[in-house]
């Protein structure tokens, strides 16, 4: 799977600077006015490993695949966009396409740039944009009750069972609590997923600050600032520095983050964060043709991994051949890991592990 993440925010609030800058391109327009980002822009980047060279100097690899991340750049929503205001609705419809919301928060004050609301408060600029992805999964659950509650009337069990589920998310809903944060069961989720709501995506939140506040910055603070209360959630960006380092050369560029004191650039803390959020971890295939990175969720077992590759895989799995990518590199390759012990013969239970180094037997 390829992660897509759709960058969200009202407008004037960095989200285009910071799209290009992620993206290393110029595909998003920046200027100074709402709507400038009027159809979604796409940018593909790649996931960074340093495993990957590692794996494929060992296996003699062609070529290195690493995973990607898509970011789509989607127009600045404004109040009432659930309703249409704005470009409302086809915004909604692009937030809908993707796998997290990456909701850019401006807290950087500039007189030449102009706020939609006319001072900068990050709070009432999430609960603004929060809000309208509730206002517009209400609608979708409004729907979907009726019909609910017209099959309920039969007297199946389950059916019944189900009303009573969208009944206790729509009253959450209607109390401004996200449908990711409500405290539902795995059964449930499943039951919700072909909704396809809108605040049930998971959120992270990129903090565009000034260059002199990205240091040592206090993310709690943030988090307070938000209303979100999850720290874990809070990525402090600054775009223009990551627009400035999108031209540089990879060592130009970690020779200058060292110089300001940051460790690594804001796109990298973004993907860890992002991966982390959504439970995601990496496994790997690795031979003469190729290494390449695959994503999959944690808890995956072994022909959900398979199938990632090819649905054939999933289908006629047999076993798979595993060993972590640090024992691979550790015995030389794969020869070596074989000799002394450390590559294993896997079944369908198998849970990947995050660096797992897997082959797959399967039945045609």
């Amino acid at each position: 799977m390829s992660l897509k993440i759709g960058i969200v925010g009202l407008p004037n609030v960095g989200k285009s600077t910071l799209f290009n800058a992620l993206t290393r391109t110029k595909g998003a327009d920046v200027q100074n006015y709402p709507f400038c980002t009027i159809n979604p822009n796409v940018g593909i980047v790649e996931v960074p490993d340093s495993r990957m060279a590692k794996l494929a100097e060992l296996s003699k690899s062609e070529k290195i695949i690493p995973a990607t991340i898509e970011f789509v750049d989607i127009a600045g929503l404004v109040k009432g966009a659930s309703k249409g205001e704005g470009l409302g609705n086809q915004f909604l419809a692009n937030i809908r396409n993707c796998h997290a919301i990456g909701h850019v928060v401006r807290v950087f004050d500039d007189a030449n740039i102009i706020h939609v609301h006319g001072k900068i408060d990050p709070g009432t600029d999430r609960e603004i944009i929060e809000s309208e992805l509730l206002l517009s999964d209400i609608q979708t659950m409004e729907k979907r009750l009726d019909k609910a509650r017209v099959e309920a009337k039969s007297g199946d069990k389950a059916k019944k069972e189900y009303l009573e589920l969208l009944e206790k998310v729509m009253d959450q809903l209607e109390k401004g609590v996200l449908a990711s944060n409500m405290e539902l069961s795995e059964k449930e989720k499943i039951l919700m997923k072909d909704l396809h709501l809108l605040s049930m995506k998971p959120h992270l939140y990129f903090i565009n600050v000034p260059e002199s506040e990205i240091e040592n910055i206090d993310k709690e603070q943030y988090a307070q600032k938000l209303g979100t209360y999850d720290k874990d959630k809070i990525i402090p960006i600054c775009a223009k520095l990551e627009q400035d380092l999108s031209v540089l050369k990879e060592d130009e560029s970690n020779e200058y983050l060292k110089s300001i004191g940051i460790e690594e650039t804001g796109l990298n803390h973004l993907i860890k964060t992002a991966y982390n959020t959504l439970d995601l971890i990496t496994f790997f295939t690795s031979g003469p043709k190729e290494t390449r990175a695959w994503t999959v969720k944690k808890g995956a077992l072994a022909p959900q991994a398979a199938g990632v590759i090819h649905t054939d895989f999933e289908k006629g799995f047999i076993k798979a051949e595993v060993v972590s990518a640090e024992d691979f590199i550790k015995a030389g390759g794969e020869h070596g890991a074989k000799e002394m012990g450390l590559l294993r013969i896997e079944g369908k239970e198998y849970e990947v592990k995050d660096g797992d180094v897997m082959h797959f037997r399967f039945s045609s």
